[in-house]
């Protein structure tokens, strides 16, 4: 009998409480369906099969080749049997599960696994259409079959593998699972524990990259391009996309598409995408909303490998027009196609070789070393202006308006390996993932500065308001700060810094040295050193106004020759007798050098010709001082930041996840644990709370302290009060029996009703809370902050967000501003700051395991030399957010 899956299973359905005749085939796991990146840049739509897919099954299986199907059954197997296609087909997705990868509507891959003898280990399988073969499906489909294997209780998969299937033992063997192989008769029987390693999530981050960044060098690097709506109107959008790729002179072929004229711009034209005789690359539709159906259908007949859509009337009209834009980006997935837009400015790649503008922007920065990514299409279009007036280069620039597809994230996954790009620029006005822009900007921000507007800081944008842009403001500077963003206020912030970073080496240290020839300017570049947390690198030193250039160049090469000076800032007025022109070429003749310098000639912003140097090295001139020094202090943050160590991440010893995820399991609504369920979650995770009880009545509580052990803390019932010792809703120290009783009696007045908290006394400390926040858009947020009305009032609390590293967790418990009273502030005995970094890291951990967790609250969190002692918790669970990244890989 040919093969299915289970080698050696025989052709019967495993039966038990979960078989087929329970399920209904049709009602798969809908997180099990995904659009997925393939190595080559294309796309595919992964989903369950179905028993509708039968027929195409067959047809696909006819498309395989007799190598294929040997490889596969272990036979010749030339077609399939009506009892083996509906088995094949009908499964249960839970001891039976089958994958198939579309590509429109063929399958051009089947990945499956069966549970064997009703265990914990299921045999797996997978076969692709030779033509997709190469493109990584193998991979993608072990990746997706695992995280299913593992929601259904599986916990290994064996394969079989003929010997010389070189190429499906290598999507094994590369996975990043640990895989004992034993050999008999020309087959390889391999078996390995499914549950993510360090390695293979390493080697699946790897690929999402190298996938992700082929996809987006697909769309910037096209061969042919292809304007569909393009108009002999001038003052149509088709037009004047047409006019910039021809101006800008692209470097391959550009076919108009408009079925009225023969010709636009001297450029013949084609009645429709199909009538083109050559392959297209890249298509940009340039047609009302209405019409981008019908020209939808003719790219995916096309074979077009992305879209840029500039039209508009999608997402930003309202609900309608969102669904339109969903469906077009779900349409362009599943046929391989990437899009950029919706409502989209465009496009652009300046490498000569290259020489693409398929945007509406008509002026064009020079070519540089700076990618940038904004979401505006107005704003792009100043942007661009700016850069080019400024003097700041660019590589390439992508605006994506709606952003139904192609998003910031898929640029900074090219960017990161982009030769031509060093600096990364960003415009947001929201997140589509944003812990998945956390990660990949804290691993791209080690190599390469990423400098970002983030808008709706103290607003919302009302076109906004129904998607993703209420974040919390704290949020985000957290996430920033955590993955190494230079954040900046305003666009004009934005090009200051991003002069800096892409012409001037980083600075070693915050020394800062000050040269000038005013000393009221030298005095006010100081005081915004001063001020910025820099350091002065000696006195400001002012040549005087009666200098010549040649002892001007003098002071600046003394500066930056002395050992403590890190930076330096030139400060000049250009006197009236001598051009300022000479003052800068004598600048620049003094200045290469390993430290990065900013300048202030009046007046002059951007680098004027006399201060630009052939590569890296131009010197970067602002209107004012102040500018200058922000600008330089960004930067000296940024270097402090990337020189710091990485940190690990750190999952701690001890934690018993399966029996805190049967305390939390499948809540429907937000309800909070009781007592005893959050102490007991808590243990799951190596977090103990001083031992307490609840007595309803005075002589409980005294049995209670009996037990738990001299002295005692005594808590009111209320919430309001149960912390607050300010209104007598806490007795502490309490040693007596007769004491007992009578905070018994006071606390349950206050209380309005029987019963009060009797608690172990936890050693002296410095009364601190830690917790996590739920942001829609960001996931789960540690944060940490000392108690009291002080710290309250002024939100004094840190964030991060989850995954944290050991790093992550010493600097979250040392950003609060009375951080100092954990250290040993006028002599105190400090902290130990080790047991508070453990318990945030535990914390972590268990946001990581249980996205159910939508809020916890641990306070008081008593820190002391003895350790860090838990008194209470407040957990609310729910069901979890649907934003996250964690599983294999799609996009989302």
């Amino acid at each position: 009998m040919p093969k299915d899956v289970p080698t050696g299973v025989s052709n019967d359905v495993p039966k038990d409480s979960t078989d087929d005749a329970a399920r209904d085939p049709f009602d798969f796991p809908r997180r099990w369906e995904a659009d997925v990146v393939l190595s080559d840049g294309g796309t595919v739509h992964l989903r369950p099969i179905t028993p509708a897919d039968a027929e195409e099954l067959r047809e696909f299986h006819g498309r395989l080749s007799e190598r294929t199907r040997y490889f596969r059954y272990f036979g010749p197997y030339p077609r399939i049997p009506r009892r083996d296609l509906e088995r094949f087909s009908t499964v249960d997705h839970h001891d039976r599960v089958a994958l198939i990868a579309l590509l429109g509507d063929d399958i051009v891959a089947v990945g499956r696994f069966d549970r064997l003898h009703h265990g914990d280990s299921a045999e797996v399988a997978f076969v692709v259409q030779d033509g997709h073969q190469g493109r990584g499906l193998g991979s993608i489909l072990l990746e997706h079959l695992a995280a299913a294997a593992r929601e259904v209780g599986l916990t290994r998969f064996e394969a079989e593998v003929l010997a010389e299937n070189g190429q499906m033992v290598r999507v094994f063997r590369d996975a990043g699972y640990q895989v004992s192989r034993a050999f008999e008769e020309g087959v390889l029987h391999l078996e390995f524990a499914i549950d993510p390693t360090d390695e293979s999530v390493a080697v699946a981050r790897a690929r999402e990259q190298a996938a992700e960044a082929r996809s987006v060098h697909n769309l910037l690097h096209p061969r042919s391009v292809a304007v569909i709506g393009a108009s002999t109107d001038p003052t149509k959008i088709g037009h004047a996309v047409l006019k910039n790729l021809l101006e800008a002179d692209f470097n391959g072929p550009v076919y108009p598409v408009n079925a009225e004229h023969r010709a636009v711009r001297g450029v013949r034209a084609y009645p429709t995408v199909l009538d083109i005789p050559d392959d297209v690359d890249l298509a940009v539709v340039a047609v009302p909303a209405a019409s981008v159906d019908e020209v939808m259908d003719g790219c995916l007949a096309k074979g077009v490998k992305a879209l840029v859509v500039v039209s508009s009337g999608y997402g930003e009209t309202g609900p309608d027009g969102l669904s339109a834009e969903r469906r077009l980006a779900a349409e362009a997935r599943a046929h391989g196609m990437r899009v950029v837009g919706p409502n989209a400015l465009g496009v652009l790649n300046l490498d000569p070789k290259v020489r693409l503008n398929a945007s509406l922007a008509p002026q064009l920065p020079s070519r540089g070393r700076a990618g940038f990514f904004c979401q505006s299409g107005a704003l792009g279009t100043a942007i661009l202006a700016n850069a080019a007036g400024w003097g700041l280069g660019l590589s390439t620039f992508v605006s994506a308006g709606n952003r139904a597809d192609v998003s910031g994230n898929d640029l900074l996954q090219y960017w990161e390996t982009d030769p031509a790009t060093d600096v990364v620029l960003l415009y947001l006005e929201s997140f589509g993932n944003p812990r998945k822009f956390a990660r990949l900007a804290r691993r791209l921000g080690r190599t390469k500065p990423i400098v970002a507007v983030k808008s709706g800081r103290h607003a919302v944008v009302p076109g906004l308001a129904a998607t993703d842009a209420k974040v919390d403001e704290a949020s985000v500077q957290a996430l920033f700060e955590q993955a190494g963003v230079i954040r900046v206020d305003s666009l004009a912030q934005l090009f200051d810094t991003a002069l800096l970073l892409a012409h001037q080496p980083l600075p070693a240290g915050k020394r800062v040295a000050v040269v000038g020839n005013s000393t009221a300017i030298g005095l006010l570049a100081a005081d915004t050193l001063l001020a910025q947390d820099l350091d002065l690198a000696g006195d400001p030193v002012d040549v005087g106004a009666q200098a010549t250039p040649e002892e001007f160049a003098k002071a600046v090469k003394e500066a930056l020759d002395r050992p403590d000076t890190d930076a330096l800032v030139v400060v000049f007025v250009p006197p009236i007798a001598v051009p300022g022109a000479a003052y800068a070429r004598a600048l620049k003749e003094a200045a290469p050098s390993t430290k990065p310098i900013v300048s202030t000639f009046l007046a002059v912003e951007g680098i004027p010709d006399e201060l630009k140097m052939p590569g890296k090295g131009s010197i970067p001139s602002y209107a004012s001082p102040e500018r200058a020094v922000l600008a330089l202090a960004r930067t000296v943050r940024y270097a402090r930041w990337r020189a710091a160590p990485q940190g690990t991440f750190v999952r701690p010893e001890g934690i018993d996840t399966e029996r805190a995820r049967s305390i939390v399991d499948s809540p429907a609504s937000e309800v909070r644990l009781d007592d005893h369920k959050a102490v007991a979650l808590l243990e799951c995770y190596g977090i103990d709370v001083v031992p307490f009880r609840i007595a309803s009545s005075e002589e409980e509580a005294v049995e209670v302290a009996d037990e738990l052990g001299y002295p005692v803390a005594m808590k009111a019932t209320s919430e309001r009060l149960r912390h607050r010792t300010d209104l007598v809703g806490v007795r502490l120290d309490i040693a007596q029996r007769e004491s007992v009783r009578a905070a018994y009696h006071d606390l349950a007045a206050l209380s309005g009703k029987p019963g009060v908290y009797v608690q172990r006394m936890a050693p002296k400390g410095v009364s601190c809370v830690l917790g996590l926040q739920d942001d829609p858009s960001f996931g789960t947020l540690v944060w940490f902050g000392l108690s009291g009305l002080v710290s309250d009032l002024l939100g004094d609390r840190a964030y991060r967000a989850v995954p944290l590293t050991d790093t992550d967790a010493a600097e979250l418990v040392a950003a609060p501003k009375a951080a100092p009273l954990l250290t040993g502030y006028r002599g105190d005995e400090p902290a130990d700051l080790k047991a508070l970094q453990e318990l945030v890291l535990r914390l972590a951990a268990l946001a990581e395991d249980l996205p159910e967790v939508r809020s916890l609250k641990l306070e008081p969190v008593l820190a002391s030399a003895a350790g860090a002692f838990v008194s209470s918790a407040r957990i609310v669970i729910g069901p979890p957010p649907s934003l996250h990244d964690a599983g294999p890989r799609r996009l989302r």
